[in-house]
């Protein structure tokens, strides 16, 4: 079948093979985070003994399931537009195609469905008024759900959610955090973020650092200025297991994932009045998760997990 760099159409009969940023920003740092992935993933086989385990979200309440609902038939393919430049959720392949944890999911959803789908890549704050003017039909990217963006469209449930996460140096065998254990204790954070604001409120006796961005944070936890740091997870594992880092540190404790501080995640976005899409993208999300092709994908886009 053929494709260009823009668009990927995929079939889903079983015989085939299966915040909004400056663009110049985004487009080097997704180069950055590509590499970062393939050293990743080259590092850690899964028949290495010695490999951690991967932590994989579950995001679906199994006492959620009802009938099976089946996508609407229109006569024509579902349209799904992502971005191209923010791995692991979304970015162009070795042959320019959409790919990504995102898109995939996408296309394991229309087998599920059993509909014809296509994948185009458009600049990402373009997205939302694309879908608004019927120039596709699903939206499959990194866009938060947020009241604003539900009084405007409909959502799946998430299908990812962004946890913040401690980091810490392995040599100093510090506790796990817990309002006690951080009393005194200094912690590195971006200023004015969600997790400078998370922090004050519940570990209000922690010794907070603060950083005009994350890089800086990362490169003072290594070089011991501060004993943990507070941030989004998915930054600090790609960082964790990349050159910068040198093996310097590790994770700390659990996840958060409170919605106030830390939103509610992602899901696929409709129009309003494609009601009856929606419904069927959820279950067929449901459904992906029960079958073990959301765990598949997850562990092929998150060798190194946030959570």
């Amino acid at each position: 079948m053929g494709q260009d760099l823009s668009m990927d159409v995929y079939c889903s009969t079983p015989t085939t093979e299966g915040s909004i940023r400056h663009h110049r920003v985004r487009r080097i740092l997704a180069a950055t985070l590509i590499v970062l992935l393939t050293n990743v993933a080259q590092a850690q086989q899964p028949s290495d003994p010695a490999a951690p385990t991967v932590s994989i979200p579950n995001f679906w309440n199994p006492r959620a399931r009802g009938e099976r609902v089946e996508a609407p038939q229109t006569g024509r393919a579902v349209r799904f537009m992502t971005d191209d430049e923010f791995p692991p959720l979304h970015f162009a392949g070795p042959d320019g195609a959409p790919t990504g944890f995102a898109v995939e999911l996408a296309r394991a959803v229309c087998e599920r469905l059993t509909v014809m789908c296509t994948v185009q890549a458009r600049r990402f704050d373009t997205l939302l008024d694309a879908l608004a003017d019927k120039q596709g039909d699903v939206v499959a990217a990194a866009v938060p759900l947020t009241p604003g963006l539900r009084a405007r469209f409909l959502a799946t449930r998430p299908y990812f959610r962004w946890p913040a996460r401690f980091i810490a140096r392995k040599d100093r065998s510090l506790p796990a955090p817990s309002v006690t254990a951080l009393a005194g204790r200094s912690v590195g954070i971006v200023e004015s973020s969600a997790h400078e604001a998370y922090l004050k409120a519940f570990f209000s006796k922690a010794a907070r650092k603060t950083f005009t961005d994350l890089s800086a944070a990362q490169s003072a936890l290594k070089r011991g200025e501060v004993e943990y740091l507070f941030a989004d997870g998915l930054s600090l594992a790609l960082w964790l297991n990349g050159q910068e880092a040198e093996g310097c540190c590790t994770y700390s404790g659990g996840d958060y994932l409170e919605n106030r501080y830390f939103g509610e995640g992602i899901g696929f976005v409709t129009r309003t009045e494609d009601a009856a899409l929606a419904r069927a993208l959820d279950d067929a999300l449901q459904r992906v998760w029960d079958d073990g092709k959301y765990a598949e994908l997850y562990l092929r886009f998150f060798p190194i997990s946030p959570f």
